[in-house]
């Protein structure tokens, strides 16, 4: 798959504890996003944040959460974000979603075994 260089990011922010069909729903958004052919995904884990609810998470030791933040970074063509949006949004029941124009410089992947 080849990115055009003016491309889009879609950052979902949501709770480490967030479950669609008792399983986590960064997977499950992950998988969707593999299923309909998009360029990529990643999942990070934040150590510290807050959202609408002001409520600090955080992964110190003394105030353990089990509600660390997480946001799952998709970079795709403006029309394959679009069309990802309506089935995000019915999965996404408390969080954020943001998209923002990116350039990608370069899209690759190494052959195995070469080298």
């Amino acid at each position: 798959m080849k990115l055009p260089s003016e491309s889009e990011l879609l950052r979902v922010f949501i709770g480490e504890s967030d479950k669609r069909g008792g399983r986590p729903l960064y997977q499950v958004i992950v998988e969707e996003a593999r299923r309909r052919g998009m360029a990529g995904a990643t999942v990070l884990r934040g150590t510290l944040g807050f959202g609408v609810h002001s409520r600090i998470h955080t992964s110190k030791v003394l105030r353990l959460s089990e509600d660390l933040p997480m946001v799952i970074e998709i970079v795709d063509t403006p029309e394959r974000i679009e069309a990802f949006l309506p089935d995000l949004d019915k999965l996404v029941e408390e969080g954020m979603i943001t998209i923002e124009k990116v350039r990608v410089l370069a899209y690759r992947h190494g052959e195995k075994g070469k080298g």
